[in-house]
């Protein structure tokens, strides 16, 4: 019994030993250098980056539905009205951020609004105010539009996510056209009686700017991905003068087409 006391004493003492060298070996190692902070992504100089070969709607194209807000009762507009414009741009982009540009332009304007039983003596000089009269239950034309043409230069305030690649980037305008008025004219197709037999197969058109405004100011905004997108715009001036009839104020959404 005296010599296992003897081994056990032994065995303790050694083991303690053993661990208070091994907590001493046990050295908590000084940081060398704190963990490194997450560097922030450097912003990109876009007044560096190359853009003598990028497109950026040079080429503009626009289909739309027109209509007229303001109209009284008095004027039944019907069936598809449709406008298409054509613009050669220039653009001119920011020197600190190209992403925002200036387009400037020039180029045409053109509206088709269409009329059911009722028509637009345009071409009636004699008349105080413009004139819609209204053919409902007699004869009338199975067609009958206004057509308006406009010389317009539009300018827009552009901005693209990646001014590199315009033809492939997301890209937002908005800006004003100024128009002068080129021509206004009525077409009319097809005289029907009442019962909308076809009388007489004719086409009539008379043309006068006598009662529109010369000029006119739009609004326009635009959204776009690649060359595709949609547009929208407001007149802001009335289309007729004031001593001629009601303010009317054209309005269209559509198709735009941009490039190169």
């Amino acid at each position: 019994m005296k010599y296992f006391f003897i081994a056990l004493l032994t065995l303790l003492t050694g083991t303690a030993a053993f661990a208070q060298k091994n907590d001493s070996s046990i050295v908590q190692k000084p940081k060398t250098e704190q963990s490194k902070k997450t560097e922030e992504p450097k912003k990109k100089n876009w007044s560096k980056i190359d853009l003598s070969h990028r497109a950026n709607d040079h080429f503009m194209v626009q289909i739309g539905y027109d209509n007229w807000a303001g109209t009284p009762d008095t004027i039944h507009i019907g069936g598809f009205n449709r406008s298409f414009n054509f613009y050669f741009m220039l653009d001119f982009p920011f020197k600190t951020d190209p992403r925002l540009s200036v387009g400037a332009g020039l180029g045409i304007g053109s509206s088709n609004i269409f009329f059911k039983n009722q028509e637009v003596l345009v071409g009636d000089q004699n008349n105080s105010t413009l004139a819609f009269p209204d053919e409902t239950g007699a004869n009338h034309y199975k067609k009958y539009k206004l057509v308006t043409t406009y010389l317009e230069v539009p300018l827009e305030l552009r901005y693209a996510l990646d001014p590199e690649n315009t033809n492939k980037s997301w890209k937002f305008a908005v800006g004003t056209k100024i128009g002068a008025m080129l021509s206004a004219y009525t077409r009319a197709k097809d005289l029907q009686n009442e019962a909308n037999q076809t009388i007489n197969n004719v086409i009539i058109k008379e043309s006068s700017k006598k009662y529109f405004n010369a000029f006119r100011a739009v609004a326009t905004a635009r959204i776009s991905k690649g060359v595709f997108g949609i547009f929208g715009q407001f007149q802001l001036t009335p289309l007729i003068k004031g001593s001629y009839g009601a303010p009317v104020y054209p309005f269209t959404i559509g198709l735009c087409f941009s490039g190169l």
